[in-house]
């Protein structure tokens, strides 16, 4: 797994129905027993206000850094198979409430675009939600295309979001 395949990805994490951290905590241990996968970090948990659809509970939402040997595709279909063990349905309603989203942020020497995967995730640089988890574990990564996390959260609107752990 520590061959010359194996990369670090980051992981976003969120929640804002049942037990938000409990779910952080099944979801991670989760994440780091993923084949040729190993959990090497993990940010703290911030509450924030929903986005996009605002009128719904708080967000849970943290990152964790794994190092993996797993190819993009098979990573994001073990992050959608995590998702539904923690109850996600995904009906085709964008920025609902849900139980656990798992978002696939960026792979180290990776650029992809196609119909079912887009890395780096074309829109961390709008969210806060994102950038600052992402910071805590990362905060001179570069995003190709879009910057280095530092520099891009301190463009976005915070307000309203704070660490809870």
């Amino acid at each position: 797994m520590s061959g010359p395949s194996a990369t670090d990805a980051y992981v976003a994490l969120g929640s804002n129905l049942g037990d938000s951290r409990a779910t952080f905590a099944g979801a991670i241990e989760a994440l780091g027993a993923l084949p040729g996968s190993r959990l090497t970090g993990r940010s703290r948990i911030y509450r924030t206000p929903p986005w996009g659809r605002t009128d719904q509970p708080d967000f849970l939402n943290a990152v964790v850094r794994l190092h993996t040997s797993l190819a993009p595709h098979v990573l994001l279909d073990a992050l959608m198979a995590i998702e539904r063990r923690f109850g996600r349905m995904r009906d085709g309603e964008r920025w609902g409430p849900r139980t656990l989203d798992l978002d696939l942020l960026h792979m180290d020497s990776t650029a992809l675009d196609d119909s079912r995967l887009t890395l780096p995730h074309p829109r961390v640089a709008e969210r806060a939600f994102v950038l600052l988890p992402l910071a805590d574990l990362a905060p001179d990564l570069v995003l190709p295309g879009q910057g280095r996390v530092g520099d891009l959260l301190q463009l976005v609107d915070a307000g309203g979001c704070e660490p809870i752990d």
